[in-house]
């Protein structure tokens, strides 16, 4: 049994001794990370789009570690110095996904010369693409297909990927671009089809602990992140775990 190993079960086993740990985590990641945090007591979260909470990091909110839904938001705090640059590790991937009302399906076809404007009726709501990760990762998807310039219009853009979801649940959007782990958490949508890889930039979710709170606790919490335990959580909420990758940058 590695150090590592033996200073993380002390810690499940003793979480009293542990001191409160905040970890500043993209919406998308919401759900796993609640059940995450009862098996590692201490850990508090905070949740929003990554792209607001990394301006938060800069400012100098107290988060300890800073878990975002793409490389570029991490990249923004990292080009500040405001991570451990040896900490960052890319943890998990996911998936994009076309939603819609779950009684208001609509076939989709991943083809320029399928109109995608014309399939459903009303609004398409993303994360916000001038910020929001999963709303660029949309906007790449609409673009490489040639379909962004006839729905820039209808576009309704959400603070983060979670909201976009409720514009969908609710029956304000007609059609939704959302990560697959959002809509498996949904039993008011249905998943018409997922986005091939190919039309967008790699979904990868970094992880690193924020500058200047690099300890034996908050190093140890992120190493959970990577352990039995979490794996087996990511997974079950639909992510894809990509294994403790160090990031050299």
């Amino acid at each position: 049994m590695t150090p590592r190993t033996i200073s993380i079960l002390l810690l499940l086993l003793y979480p009293t001794l542990v001191a409160a740990q905040s970890v500043f985590a993209a919406a998308s990641l919401s759900s796993a990370l609640s059940e995450l945090a009862t098996h590692y007591k201490g850990m508090h979260l905070s949740v929003a789009s990554s792209s607001t909470l990394a301006k938060q990091i800069a400012a100098g909110a107290p988060a300890d570690i800073y878990f975002s839904a793409n490389a570029e938001w991490m990249n923004y705090l990292q080009t500040r110095q405001h991570i451990e640059q040896d900490t960052r590790v890319d943890l998990l991937g996911n998936a994009l996904v076309v939603i819609a009302p779950r009684k208001e399906p609509f076939a989709v076809r991943w083809a320029r010369d399928f109109d995608f404007a014309s399939a459903f009726a009303g609004r398409l709501a993303l994360g916000d693409p001038d910020h929001v990760p999963a709303g660029q990762y949309a906007r790449q998807t609409l673009g490489k297909l040639g379909w962004w310039s006839a729905l820039k219009n209808r576009i309704a853009p959400a603070p983060d990927v979670r909201a976009a979801l409720v514009y969908v649940e609710r029956g304000e959007c007609a059609a939704g671009l959302v990560y697959a782990t959002d809509a498996a958490q949904s039993d008011r949508v249905v998943t018409l089809a997922t986005v091939p890889d190919s039309l967008h930039r790699p979904i990868v979710y970094p992880a690193a602990i924020v500058k200047g709170r690099a300890n034996a606790q908050t190093r140890n919490l992120l190493a959970f992140f990577s352990s039995e335990t979490a794996t087996v959580i990511f997974r079950k909420h639909g992510f894809t775990f990509l294994g403790d990758q160090r990031v050299q940058r």
